[in-house]
């Protein structure tokens, strides 16, 4: 990679397998003073050690959710519906509670007492389906059994009828003026939903709008306007791991070992559902193969709560892959954009109409709304934006979180947009771009924390990877793309470390191990703050009971927000280890230090074992990250570059190059970065190539497991793939840390979308399968 030598003499550090010093531009605010990250002053953090978790996954030690056996559990199988929408007419049980070893059969009318809805935004959701089924695969009974034999014949003897309703399975339909309801009944907020938030009567029940006039005036008459409809699939998240939930209750306690993202979230959920305080309710975490927000929130906790009161017994029920596909999923979506500039290459205005399908049931949609909204805007300078972004109800299983939301589903429309700009006016598509970017402490959107990012200094270190601008031959194209997204949500983190006897630290943190390495990072903030060996420091599961409370474990948080709470937590710890020490030992505080596990001062050293730790603990949070920030408590930037070579003959696309940016300030471990931005990588590549869930007419899902949904493998990747780690020391978190993992999804399959554009494609739709791109082409 050339070196930039341009005008400020920013110093960062941009990673490409090696650590690379180069020099980019400087488009940063005159008071900024960003920090020589290149200088040795940490042990810890900035290196890649092995994972502490390795060895368990490694040996298969580590227990999953699935892996939980508790004495005495029963399991648990569901009796879904096979139908979108319909009217239960029957649901005879009789023959279920008849086969041996089952223990109990329950349906909606078992569960009194509580009001058996839930739905942590919108209160939507029932436990079963009561009268009506609103989506194919939703749960109308569940079976407890001995085993898991007993309660799958339990489910087939289950008798049910259904009269056929008419189904709303695209999101057009739903929005049609005369449309039916999906819910009868308005809706009603949940126990997260924030304060103010207003819930239209109609299947289009959540709206976020963006209506703002920085330059007033009108378009000029030889304004060039692009103005299109593009379309984006639902697809599954498919973490390695199916949903896993043990539990038991009654009618004081609920407890529940739960393979999910966000278990205070899920404590929270429960107590509101069962009428408990949440302080009843114990959430314990194992081992979990992977999330991508499919795990968020509530998912089977409560079915398996309600199974558990009823039976009056522990149980235990796993997903299976199909039942999973059809428990959460992305997002479908629906835009209508339109971009207009002047003849100068001046970007003037955005409007934005996006119909989000959130199936049947809210779950994060509006949050998922909400950040599509703000990604339509795309990170530029407008005179005038007007976006209008719906949360649309309908038939369709229930829509989720997953990685990247909102800038995978509007990223590459607005970027698509801005390469037609750029090819109507004759100009660089890179050079439009450097135009009209906004830069470090602009605003994004209004209400939220200015742009914390050099965007066209990232740019450059694409482009200059990717060579921008060399000839390329017939059917070849290459493709930029720049977003941002907000990062961090939510600044409710907290932390507990505390000194063993042995003079090792536990970092009580509420943050899941997803496989993304929380528990690494986590561990090396604290042994760099405490001057102890990585193997000294632990980091144990998440019990609710006694782990401080962390809000979440997404929107690139963990590092960031949970990060924080632990640098905070153990810079107190340290404080209190040296005035203990001070005591102990009759020596002043202030000639103290902390090194290599040992209390140091000059040339006498004494090991923290030695030192009575007497309860010695720091507790830390990071909520002062939290004022006037909005979403975003800092931005994520979603840049990216790839090249690609189209076949006319199949539509089948080859990437010949990616390159992707971490813009993290700096890396606490810069090996886990890598690994993250290579992982989301492949998972673009799917969205923009190939995953789709393909729904019939009648609402039934065709595709369901990996025989029939495809998802992207090793022989996927790219040709050639480059993560490039920029450090500016510049972020909220623990070192100067920001977030990451997430924005190559929309930054690179924008760029894949351009690409191919490039090479004669235009996209109106995802993903660019070979038989769509084939149709395109001949086509045109």
């Amino acid at each position: 990679m050339p070196l930039h030598r341009l005008p400020g003499d920013r110093r960062r550090r941009l990673r490409s397998g090696r650590s690379r010093v180069v020099t980019a531009p400087d488009l940063a605010a005159p008071d900024l003073t960003a920090p020589d990250l290149t200088a040795p002053d940490l042990e810890v953090v900035g290196r890649s050690p092995t994972r502490p978790d390795l060895a368990a996954k490694l040996t298969g030690a580590a227990e999953y959710g699935a892996d939980l056996h508790v004495p005495g559990a029963l399991q648990v199988k569901l009796l879904r519906s096979p139908v979108a929408h319909a009217r239960i007419t029957a649901l005879d049980t009789a023959a279920a509670r008849a086969v041996p070893g089952v223990a109990a059969v329950v349906t909606s009318a078992d569960l009194t007492g509580f009001d058996a809805t839930w739905g942590h935004y919108v209160r939507d959701r029932p436990i079963l389906a009561r009268d009506v089924v609103r989506f194919a695969g939703e749960i109308v009974a569940a079976v407890a059994a001995e085993t898991e034999a007993a309660a799958a014949a339990g489910v087939r003897a289950i008798e049910a009828a259904y009269e056929p309703l008419p189904a709303l399975v695209d999101v057009r339909d739903a929005v049609a003026p005369g449309a039916a309801r999906v819910h009868e009944t308005p809706a009603r907020p949940g126990f997260s939903c924030p304060p103010g938030a207003v819930f239209d009567d109609d299947n289009a029940f959540f709206h976020y709008r963006i209506d703002l006039e920085r330059a007033p005036g009108a378009d000029p008459p030889d304004a060039v306007v692009i103005e299109k409809e593009y379309a984006f699939p639902a697809v599954y998240q498919y973490a390695m791991e199916p949903h896993a939930v043990v539990a038991s209750a009654d009618a004081e306690s609920i407890d529940v070992w739960s393979s999910c993202q966000h278990p205070f979230l899920v404590r929270e959920e429960l107590a509101e559902v069962f009428g408990l305080p949440p302080e009843r309710v114990r959430i314990r975490v194992p081992f979990l193969g992977g999330g991508f927000g499919s795990k968020s929130y509530a998912k089977m906790e409560p079915v398996a709560v309600a199974v558990a009161r009823v039976a009056g017994r522990p149980v235990r029920l796993v997903n299976s892959v199909e039942d999973a596909m059809v428990t959460t999923r992305r997002h479908g979506m629906r835009c209508r954009m339109r971009t207009v500039a002047d003849r100068d290459g001046r970007l003037l205005s955005r409007s934005a109409d996006v119909w989000m399908d959130t199936g049947a049931y809210a779950d994060n949609g509006p949050t998922v709304t909400m950040v599509a909204g703000m990604a339509a805007t795309g990170p530029y300078r407008w005179d005038r934006v007007r976006v209008d972004a719906a949360c649309v109800y309908t038939h369709l299983p229930p829509a989720g979180s997953y990685r990247g939301f909102g800038a995978a589903h509007l990223q590459w429309v607005g970027e698509s947009q801005v390469d037609e700009v750029a090819a109507a006016l004759g100009v660089d598509r890179l050079e439009l771009r450097r135009r009209n970017l906004l830069r470090r402490g602009e605003t994004v959107i209004p209400g939220c924390r200015p742009l914390d990012a050099d965007l066209a200094a990232d740019l450059d270190a694409v482009a200059d990877r990717l060579g921008w601008g060399a000839d390329l031959p017939a059917w070849r194209g290459r493709g930029v793309s720049v977003g941002v997204s907000p990062g961090g949500v939510s600044a409710r983190s907290r932390a507990r470390v505390e000194l063993r006897p042995d003079g090792g630290a536990t970092v009580l943190v509420g943050s899941q191990e997803l496989g993304q390495g929380a528990r690494t990072v986590h561990a090396q903030i604290a042994a760099e703050v405490l001057g102890l060996p990585l193997d000294r420091v632990d980091v144990p599961a998440t019990d609710t009971s006694t782990t401080p409370y962390d809000r979440s474990t997404g929107a690139s948080r963990s590092t960031t927000v949970a990060g924080l709470a632990v640098q905070r937590a153990a810079e107190k710890l340290r404080e209190r280890i040296v005035a203990a020490a001070a005591t102990q030992w009759d020596v002043p505080a202030s000639e103290l230090a902390l090194r290599a596990g040992r209390v140091v001062r000059g040339d006498r050293s004494w090991d923290l074992a030695d030192l009575d730790p007497g309860g010695l603990a720091g507790e830390g949070s990071a909520e002062e990250l939290g004022g006037g920030a909005g979403p975003a408590l800092f931005w994520e930037v979603c840049v990216a570059g790839a090249e690609v070579a189209v076949d006319p003959d199949t539509g089948r696309i080859e990437i010949r190059d990616a390159v992707t940016v971490a813009d993290v300030g700096r890396a606490v471990n810069p090996a886990l970065v890598e690994r993250q931005d290579e992982g989301c990588a492949l998972q673009a590549v799917g969205n923009a190539l190939f995953e789709e869930m393909r729904f019939g007419a009648d609402g039934v899902l065709r595709n369901p497991g990996l025989l029939d949904y495809r998802v992207p493998a090793i022989a996927d990747m790219p040709q050639s793939m480059t993560c490039v780690i920029v450090e500016n020391g510049d972020g909220p978190g623990p070192f100067g840390a920001k977030g990451c993992g997430e924005g190559v999804f929309g930054g690179l399959t924008a760029a894949l979308v351009t690409a191919v554009a490039d090479a004669g494609v235009s996209v109106p739709e995802l993903p660019m399968s070979p038989d769509r791109v084939w149709r395109w082409i001949h086509a045109s």
